[in-house]
């Protein structure tokens, strides 16, 4: 974008619980914080609405998006505020007992500009018996999706899609300058991994990541890690949360940096597609 201008993004970082609408009032109270601050872009994390392990419980009550009152809300605040606001995730029913994990775009008009639906399963075991199997409740969701705003043209992504490089790839080069991560990073994982990750995607894609999280320790008794973070295309933390409390981060981006990383190294226009030899002994 070579009339891009710089703005100011913001990552909320949460710490949701069992009941939908306090987590929807704590949302909008930090969304509020960040509009105040000057930000006219803001990320919430995934799972917004709604952080529980247990299906039968996160199924009682849980509408079809048409009837998800979070939606009004967040359109609502994107338009009083003139936000393009990025809801991480939202738990919407799509089935009988099953869920898509749905982020959504909203434009500073109030519009929903783009949905994109978790791609990647978090269906792992780690040491010490924790196990996740989110496939067991969530549908995967089947495309990529870029939005090209005023702002930016933006990439959006989910947790654990962040251990899949190729979507990142693909992504930055349909020409993505900011690829967004809202994630419930597990505390063990995170701890890890999470910074590690995401500044490599900003590197070798020469491109922003905003990374709202979820942190800390939930009702439903899971642990996330927290510490929202915003890199710029050099591999630069621009912003970063140093805990897992609910709270807000900023940073100024400018979509031209992306441009001049990519210029340094030119490496999305020299994707090959390698033979592999596999040896024997």
């Amino acid at each position: 974008m070579v009339d891009a201008v710089t703005y100011r993004a913001a990552c909320v970082q949460m710490r949701s619980g069992l009941d939908r609408a306090q987590n929807a009032r704590d949302a909008l109270a930090l969304i509020v914080e960040a509009a105040k601050s000057g930000a006219k872009f803001v990320a919430t994390p995934e799972m917004t609405n709604v952080v529980d392990r247990k299906p039968g419980r996160l199924f009682d009550g849980l509408p079809e998006e048409a009837n998800l009152e979070e939606i009004g809300l967040f359109s609502t605040a994107a338009r009083e505020h003139g936000l393009w606001l990025l809801i991480g995730s939202l738990a919407v029913k799509v089935g009988e007992r099953r869920a898509a994990n749905r982020s959504f775009l909203f434009a500073p008009s109030g519009e929903i500009a783009a949905r994109y639906d978790k791609l990647h399963m978090f269906d792992v075991d780690l040491p010490g018996g924790e196990s996740w199997k989110e496939s067991n409740v969530y549908e995967a969701g089947n495309a990529a999706i870029l939005v090209d705003t005023p702002l930016a043209k933006v990439g959006l992504t989910i947790c654990y899609d962040v251990r899949f490089p190729n979507l990142y790839r693909a992504l930055s080069q349909a020409g993505a300058e900011v690829l967004c991560v809202p994630a419930a990073f597990t505390r063990q994982t995170g701890e890890a991994h999470w910074k590690t990750l995401l500044t490599a995607r900003a590197i070798e894609n020469g491109a922003f990541v905003i990374a709202p999280a979820q942190g800390g320790t939930h009702e439903d008794g899971r642990e996330t890690y927290g510490h929202s973070l915003i890199i710029g295309p050099w591999g630069e933390v621009l912003a970063e949360s140093s805990n897992d409390a609910p709270g807000v981060i900023f940073a100024d981006i400018d979509p031209r940096l992306a441009h001049q990383a990519r210029c340094r190294i030119p490496n999305l226009a020299l994707e090959q597609k390698l033979k592999v030899s596999i040896l024997g002994p």
